[in-house]
Formats: C-alpha cells, structure tokens, sequence
C-alpha cells in the first residue's frame, strides 16, 4: 500500500549550500548574461559620457601677529575656527558672481555652484577648490577666479569696521593648471560598478526564476515533494523521438543501460513478488510513459522472462505504432468477449515478448478497465507470463490509470523532467493513495545527461550491438477455464519440457475464478 507519509510536508522549502550550487549551476547562462549587460551598459555609458575635467586649487589661511610663541597658538587656533565658515562662502553668490563678470561666463551663481567645490583638510588651515568643466582651460580658469574672489572676499569680511587692514589673508600656493586627463567618466570604475551590478541583478534573476519554477528537473525537486524509491533516471536522447525503442539503441550504450538499471530496481521494488503486473503511467501526457513501459518490457524479456505488454491507454494507444503491431483487436476485443486473448497476442522480437494492444478504442474505457472481465484477464496472464507491464493513460486527465491500480501489483509513476509541475505530481501521489495503489517507485524521464540534474554515469563499452526482429516465438496457450502446464508456461521452458515429460505426467491448473 502506498505510505501517505511519503508526502512531505509544504512547507519544507529551505535551502543548503547544495541547492543553491545547483541553482548557480541551472542558471549560469541567465546570471552570465546579466553580468555582461551590466558590462556592456556601464561601457556604454563611460562611452557616451561627455568628459569633465577637474582643476584644483589650494589656499592658505594666515592671521596677523607680533610673532610671539603664544600669539602664534592664538592665531593658528582662531584660523582652524575660521577656515570652516570661509568654505561655505565659496559657493555663495558673493564669491561666484566677481568670478562670472570677471571671466564674462554666461551663468548664474546657482549654477556655478552645482561645478564648484570646496573642502579643508583636517587641523590645518588649508582651503581646497575644485572646478569641473567640460573644458580643461575653462576650469583652470574658473577655479583661479574664484579663488581670486574668495580672496577679495574674506579681506572684505575681515575688515575692521573702524578701518584699518584685515586680520586674516588667504594666499593661493597651489594655483590651478589645466587637467590633461578627464576625471568623469572613471571607465574602469564604471565597469567593475557596472560588473558587480549585472553579477547581483543575475543572482537575484536565477533565485527568483528558481522559487518561480516548479517544474520537476531532477532528483532533488523529486525529493521536495515525496521520498519515493528512485527507480531509475532516462537521460533525454535526441535520437528517442525517431528511435524511440531500446533495440534501436546500442546495446552498451546509455540508453539501454538505463532500462537495464530500470529492470533490476524494479526487481527489488517488488522483492515480495505478490504479483507479477506493473502498471505504468503518469500524471500528464507527454511525460514518456508509453516508450518507458514499451522498453521496459523489452529489457525484463532480455532477461530470459516472459514478459507481456499490456496497452491499456484506451483513448492514445501508442505501444502498437512503436512496435508496428496491429491494433484494430486486442485489449477490449477480449474484455467484450469476441476473441480469445490467446488469439490476440502479437509476439515481437528475439525474445520472449507478447504484446496485447489496446484494440478499438471503446466510448467508456474506465468501465472497461475497472470491470471483473479485466481482473480474470490480468489473473490468467500471471499465470502464464513472468511478468505483465501494462501503459496506463495519465492519472489526472482521465481515472482510468487509477481505476486500474488497485487490480495490479505494482504503479510505476514516470514523472517527465521539466514537463511535470510539482503540484501535479503531488496530486498524482495522492491520487494513488486514495484507491490504495502500491506504489513501486518513480522514474524520471527525460533527464539531461550533463549538467547539475544530471542522474546517469558514462558507460564504457568495447562493442556495439544492434538487434533485429527475427521469426515470431510461439504463443503461450490460455484456456478460458482450465489450462494445462505445458500450455500456460513460458514457450522456452514448454520446448524444453516436450522432450523430457510425457503427455500423461502434466497436471492440469485451473485458473483463478
């Protein structure tokens, strides 16, 4: 029976080093190109930026004194007091406008002002101007006259009412020079700026795409939602579209490995081996069910099993257009009674493989499916076979696979990578549970074979091996009430018995009523 607790909990979201290294991992194209847009913007900018140009100059602020040692102290001291407030008259319109007249400059102090700055540096009594204009003589220009002014200024300011010359003089000792080198725009500051803000607008894109996105990618998206045996992962093949079936592949290469790892899980998954039927389905079409149930067949049959392959997809029956099989007969053919299921099965390849397609498709599959007609059915079969894969369709369009779980031994969910949504597959589970399925396992599907979902190892191999149709087995004989030995085991054994046991000695077996 399928374990409810297998669910876990909604709201286990959190994150470890692990996933966010797979998120980097998933969306290292997205974060790249964020980071170099944010490069070629910042190099845009730096480009079409007009240039501006910078010129310095430096005063110094002296007092008046007699040369004592004690006047002196006084006078560096009351300078330190002043320079601040001398600073702030930079950029006023008492120091601006002299500088505009003298040099005929077509502005208003409050626009000068925004080009002028003005500094002084800790404990001394020095004054730094700086001028920034598109032109590098402008701004040597600008800033010695407005050092001039600020001169004129503050010997203005300072000025004893009663007459006489100001206590304080400002002295240039740096004049201004023309700039040879632009200091706006800084390129290289602009591009490492510009670097770091792409890097961190393409993290902030590949975290929100990541708790955006909840399709199923790989193992892990697997484990947010269930811990479900992993039966096995099939890597995407681009060659599966045009040769979908595990005889088409090379027979070391990863494909064919892949449903080998398949076969031997599954083998475990059903250690108690209660039942020999799987049925295999999905939650949404697309998904891969068909071709995963077809080449699972074929890899138990390349075992050395009888196997049979059920399609039970009633309403997209896609088994007998892989293997080329007739379907105008089979499944609901036998359930309504007009042919006997020995007549019915098609047997396909070197191996011991029958296949009972799905027949005309029927206006009421679910009924079919879930009717007692199907229950004798899959009991004869179990006696005569090793094992029964059955395609079921999806379990949320339709109910039929749900319908027919309980009546198996076993589901197989395939869930397909970056075509499932984790919400569907949770109410596939759940769906399971609520006709009490024993749930075998999950397989994913279309996993990338590179990358940080990828689920396969390289395989080595020396040869390559390509498999060909040969002549049809002989089918095994299914009587209607009663069987005999002989006639409902496997054909490799039923040739070896015909030798060796005498007509009289075999013992008849009666089918499950």
């Amino acid at each position: 029976m399928y374990d409810s607790d297998r669910l876990l909990p909604q709201g286990d979201t959190g994150l470890d080093l692990r996933d966010y290294v797979r998120i980097l991992r998933r969306n290292w194209i997205l974060i790249l190109t964020a980071t170099l847009v944010g490069v070629l913007v910042g190099g845009a900018v730096s480009i079409f930026t007009k240039p501006t140009y910078t010129a310095e100059t430096q005063l110094f602020v002296s007092i008046s004194n007699s040369g004592s040692v004690q006047e002196l102290q006084q006078g560096n001291t009351f300078s330190q007091a002043r320079v601040q407030s001398y600073v702030k008259t930079v950029d006023s319109p008492l120091v601006l406008q002299p500088a505009i007249d003298t040099l005929g400059l077509e502005t208003t102090p409050e626009a000068l002002s925004t080009r002028v700055k003005a500094s002084k540096d800790l404990n001394t009594v020095l004054i730094n101007i700086s001028v920034s204009d598109s032109s590098p003589v402008q701004a040597a220009a600008i800033a010695r006259a407005v050092a001039d002014s600020l001169i004129k200024t503050v010997d203005l300011l300072e000025r004893p009412k009663a007459g006489g010359t100001s206590p304080v003089s400002l002295s240039t000792i740096k004049p201004a020079v023309a700039p040879t080198v632009p200091s706006a725009p800084n390129t290289r500051l602009n591009l490492v700026a510009s670097l770091i803000v792409g890097l961190i607008v393409g993290l902030g894109l590949a975290l929100l795409r990541s708790t955006l996105d909840n399709r199923i990618r790989g193992e892990a998206d697997l484990r947010r939602v269930s811990d479900a045996p992993l039966l096995g992962a099939i890597s995407f093949d681009q060659d599966a579209a045009k040769k979908p079936l595990l005889t088409q592949a090379p027979a070391q290469g990863p494909r064919a490995e892949s449903f080998r790892h398949l076969r031997t899980n599954l083998q475990f998954a059903n250690i108690t081996g209660r039942s020999k039927s799987f049925l295999v389905t999905s939650s949404l079409p697309g998904e891969g069910k068909s071709t995963t149930a077809t080449n699972l067949a074929i890899a138990i049959a390349q075992s050395g099993q009888s196997v049979c392959l059920i399609d039970a997809d009633l309403r997209r029956p896609m088994v007998s257009e892989y293997l080329g099989l007739e379907k105008n007969a089979g499944l609901t053919t036998a359930l309504l009674g007009e042919v006997d299921v020995n007549d019915l099965l098609q047997p396909w390849g070197n191996e011991e493989l029958f296949v009972l397609t799905s027949g005309a498709i029927p206006p009421n599959p679910s009924e079919l499916l879930g009717s007692d007609a199907m229950k004798q059915l899959l009991l004869r079969l179990e006696v005569a076979f090793d094992a029964i894969v059955i395609d079921a369709p999806p379990l949320l369009p339709v109910t039929d696979a749900a319908v027919l779980a309980p009546c198996v031994g076993g589901v197989v969910l395939i869930a397909g990578a970056q075509v499932v949504k984790r919400q569907d597959l949770e109410k596939s589970l759940a769906s399971l549970e609520l006709v009490d399925a024993s749930l075998l396992g999950v397989v994913l599907n279309r996993i990338p074979a590179k990358g940080p979902d990828a689920y396969t190892y390289s395989y080595y191999s020396s040869t390559e091996f390509t498999s060909e149709r040969a002549q049809k087995p002989q089918l095994p004989l299914l009587e209607a009430g009663v069987a005999l030995e002989s006639d409902v085991a496997p054909p490799h054994t039923r040739n070896a018995r015909r030798g060796t046991q005498p007509e009289s000695e075999r013992r008849a077996v009666k089918f499950p009523q």
